[in-house]
């Protein structure tokens, strides 16, 4: 899959958080974006959610860069250890698919500021048929 073809079929999300892909490589992915004050937590570190949600995002782009045209994948599990907290410029996840079977994908992604491990998370991915599942999503908004 082409790099245009993820970017333009995921870029409101990602813009929207403020993300941006550093580098898309087959089954690997880095993406990154500068810390805002609507990223933290009370504490004044970033908020665990918004390093899920990057470490989310990257992996997804990581199992996508090696699907065929009308396939996708969705997220079926996701899990994060949080290491030390994250403040600084810019967080940056690094994600590679490590195992890809017909029907799901394993990531693993790291996420770092300013080169400090910071957490680290593995994701399951449900590849799935584009059709199929735009043709169950209908079937549920009509229930």
């Amino acid at each position: 899959m082409q790099f245009e073809e993820l970017d333009r079929r995921d870029r409101d999300f990602l813009s929207y958080i403020g993300g941006e892909v550093v580098e898309l490589g087959e089954g690997s992915a880095k993406l990154a974006f500068a810390i805002r004050p609507h990223h933290m937590q009370h504490l004044g570190v970033v908020h665990g959610g918004a390093i899920a949600t990057l470490a989310d995002h990257c992996g997804w782009y990581a199992v996508i860069s090696q699907l065929d045209a009308g396939y996708t994948s969705v997220t079926i599990e996701l899990k994060i250890n949080y290491l030390r907290p994250a403040s600084g410029e810019r967080l940056l996840a690094e994600a590679r698919v490590i195992n890809r079977t017909r029907r799901t994908a394993f990531a693993v992604v790291e996420i770092y500021v300013s080169e400090v491990l910071v957490a680290y998370a593995t994701a399951t991915y449900s590849i799935v048929d584009e059709e199929r599942l735009k043709n169950r999503m209908d079937n549920v908004k009509q229930s």
